[in-house]
Formats: structure tokens, sequence, C-alpha cells
């Protein structure tokens, strides 16, 4: 027994939105041999752009049962049967998260249609309920509305059913355990993205390197990494849904590839230089590639020991790059606040005497010669300390892709170098052996930060230091 399901909420992310409506079709495999729908009173005001969606108003909903009041209703109608929508992940999350705000752990087993239309009927121009239905002129009354959508899903589950009854039958098999068996397999693969299928995630491998997701164009959407990647991207897909957009992420992904590294160090930063090299659409973290300010540092005339930012140079690279002066002037400001800085003597504050905090009395005079440099210059070691590495120049050697091979991480005055695969009997004496053994790539405040704290982890990499 199938329950095909179909919501409206005041918005598009579980966390926080509420249903609106729901209804239940439910279809025996044969035919639909009974329904359930009710509107649902929120308990919020249902924004402006999801009325003019769906047509369900304020109003309409003041007098409709909370869904505490239906929860019984659901459970009943859905008790025993499979959960059907399309794109059900996003009905499914919606329902689950009303129910936990209960107390009630809800679950029941699934099947999206979106799969099932990809499996069944390929090639389709679009798999969207509205453009879908008209492919298969199945008609479409009510759309956005709870009872039109699922009515019309049910159609369209109904028609999968005979499709997949037609082609079982031409093959020559045995009608009912070939259902069945396609089915069930349905079930177990509902809850990836509807181009994928079990093989491809089969296929990953259970260890550390970077994944990538692909569109029906062939661009790269989103790169990710992991100590295991077959884990993590299967995590991926079975998550509960946190909004549309999530939706939209996994519907487009139709493919997958992935690359070794051998160990979360290497991972990391590979991801990190991918994300920015691609800039894939999902990935919001990192893609930024320029960074062209920068912090330096020097001794003024009175031997104070200054920060300052300014345009980076090849020929002086600086302590740490930032994407621009904007966020190196934000970057200053935090450092002069929590070391006690003096804004004057980091070129934040510009005056021929002394600076404003100073003058509330929050610096300590380095402005106007009453501290000491020696004191104040303790303090510029310290916040210096904060974003640099512990020593200038190491090597960071870590387990490779497969027995017998090493990786090497380079830092050589205070840069990040780059990263390269050796065989384990590689044998080097000095930094320069090291840097000849690696891939270049750029180094910015991303992979510093990605260093700095993968060392203050409890890694078993062994860190060979350079004076």
């Amino acid at each position: 027994m199938y329950a095909i399901i179909d919501i409206e909420t005041t918005g598009g992310q579980p966390a926080q939105d509420r249903i609106t409506e729901i209804a239940i079709f439910i279809h025996d495999g044969n035919q639909v041999v009974d329904q359930y729908n009710t509107l649902i009173n929120p308990e919020r005001p249902i924004p402006f752009f999801i009325t003019q969606l769906t047509g369900i108003t304020d109003d309409m909903v003041q007098e409709a049962p909370k869904f505490h009041e239906v929860a019984k209703d659901i459970v009943q109608f859905t008790e025993g049967k499979v959960f059907v929508a399309h794109n059900v992940r996003f009905d499914y999350s919606f329902i689950k998260k009303e129910f936990a705000d209960l107390g009630f752990n809800y679950q029941r087993k699934t099947l999206c249609t979106v799969r099932l239309s990809r499996s069944l009927m390929p090639g389709l121009p679009s798999y969207s309920l509205g453009k879908l239905c008209k492919s298969v002129d199945i008609e479409l009354k009510m759309r956005h509305r709870a009872i039109g959508d699922a009515e019309a899903t049910a159609k369209l589950f109904d028609k999968l059913i005979k499709i997949n009854e037609v082609a079982i039958v031409n093959s020559g098999d045995a009608l009912t355990e070939k259902s069945k068996k396609f089915i069930n397999n349905e079930m177990r693969t509902s809850l990836l993205p509807p181009a994928i299928n079990r093989a491809q995630i089969d296929a990953l491998p259970d260890a550390p390197g970077v994944y990538y997701f692909y569109d029906e164009h062939g661009e790269v959407i989103y790169v990710g990494k992991s100590i295991n990647i077959r884990k993590r991207v299967t995590q991926h897909f079975n998550i509960d849904v946190k909004s549309r957009k999530s939706i939209e992420f996994k519907n487009r992904i139709t493919d997958i590839s992935y690359e070794l590294m051998g160990n979360e160090l290497v991972a990391l930063l590979f991801e990190s230089d991918e994300i920015k090299r691609l800039k894939p659409f999902y990935n919001r973290q990192q893609r930024r590639s320029v960074f062209s300010s920068g912090i330096y540092t020097y001794y003024d005339q009175n031997g104070y020991k200054r920060l300052t930012f300014q345009k980076v140079s090849p020929d002086n690279p600086p302590i740490i790059a930032l994407t621009n002066h904007f966020k190196s002037k934000d970057f200053l400001y935090h450092k002069v606040a929590k070391f006690n800085l003096c804004q004057k003597l980091c070129d934040l504050y510009k005056t021929k005497g002394a600076c404003f905090d100073y003058q509330v009395h929050q610096c300590k005079g380095a402005c106007v010669n009453q501290e000491p440099p020696e004191e104040y210059n303790a303090r510029v070691d310290q916040a210096i300390d904060s974003f640099t590495y512990e020593h200038d120049s190491f090597v960071i050697i870590g387990k490779g892709r497969e027995a017998g091979e090493r990786t090497i991480v380079c830092v050589d005055n205070g840069r990040y170098i780059g990263f390269g695969f050796v065989d384990e009997t590689f044998s080097a004496s000095n930094m320069a052996d090291f840097r000849s053994a690696v891939k270049s790539y750029n180094d910015n405040k991303d992979i510093q930060q990605i260093i700095r704290g993968y060392l203050r982890t409890k890694h078993r990499d062994k860190v060979i230091v350079f004076d």
C-alpha cells in the first residue's frame, strides 16, 4: 500500500516553516482506494508571496485544525504504507519535523516519483510535476494546492506502475516478483538524487579524498572532501532537507567523481584549491581566489613594531594575505581589540597625536611614546603568533594513497609551497629537496588556517622543522 502525499507550507525551510495543507491518496498498487485532505493552521502568518503561489490565505486557515489536531489522522492514514511524493525528501522532511516538535519520531519507507519517472520515462525535458504531467497528458488541477498536486502525483504513480508492469511482461519475467523487486530497489534509493543510481554510490571508495558533483552539462556544482568519500556522499543524500534550495541542489546532481588524497590534511588543502579554481555554484565558503591585500610589519623610528596593511607584492610576501583592504582593516581591528594594540600604530587611526583609544583609556600610550616599546612589541608578537605558524619552515609527512606512499606538505619561510606524493623510500636532507618533490599551490589565508588548525589536532603525521 502506498500513501501519496503533497503538502503546502509557509516557506521552504522545514526548520522554521510550517505546513498549511496536506493531501493523502491511498493507492493499493492498482488504484486509489481512499483519500484525505485538510487545511492546517500554521499558527503564524502566511507570507504574501506564498499566498500568491498557493492561494491559501490567513483567513482560510484561521479556523482550520492545528497540526497536532490532525497528527493522529496522518499517522493512521500512512501507517504500514510507503510514503510517496514528488521530491519525497521535501514533504517527508516537513512532516517529520512537525511530528518531532510533538515529541514523536515519524518514520516511513519512502518512494520518490521524480526518480521513478526518470527511471521509467527517461529523456523528458523536465521532471518538475507541472511539466511532467503536461508531457504525459495528466490533467493537473489546482496547481500548488495539496489536493491538486497529490491527485496528479497519484495519477502519475498509477501510470508509472503500469509502465513498469508492461516492461516486465514484455521481458517475459514473472510480473509480481519483478515488480516488487523494482519498487523495493527504488525505495532503497529514494533518497538519492534522481539521476544517481546505487551502483555509482557503491563504486565510491572508503578512503580520504576530494569528490565532485556534476550537473547535466558536465559542470562541477560542488566540491567536498572527506576521510571516507563514500560515507560522506551518502550522508549528503540521507539528511533531511533544510530548504527548497537543497532539493534543487540534489536534483541537479547527475554524476560524481573523486580524487584520492591519502589523508585528511591533503584532502583539505586540495579541496580549498579546487573550490577557488572551479568556483562551484553550491560552494559558498572558500570561493574567493584573489588575495590582493596583506598584513605587513615594520619597526618605526621609535622602536615600535607596527602592523599595517597594503597591496600584496610578489617581491614582498605578507605575513598573511586577505581578499581586499576592507578585510585587512577588519582583521587588524580584531587584533587591536584582542591584544590591546594601538590603532594608530596599526594604521587604523590617522593622527599626529594620540589615538582615539588612548583618549578613552583603552590604549596604553604607545602612540605618544608613553608605553615602553618592548612591552608593546611583546603584544604585537602575540598577535602575530595568533595567525602565523609556530615555525617558519617545516614539512608535514603523512599517509599516502596506497601502501608504500607518503604525502609531503611544505611550508617555507612562513609560506605554503604545496604538496606532493612520494615513495616511502624518498630521502631528503634539506628544504630544497622537499620543495622539489611537491607541486606548487597558491598560499592564502584559508590555506594557512587549514594547516594551523590541523597542526593543533592530535594528528599522527611526522613534522620536520628547519631552522
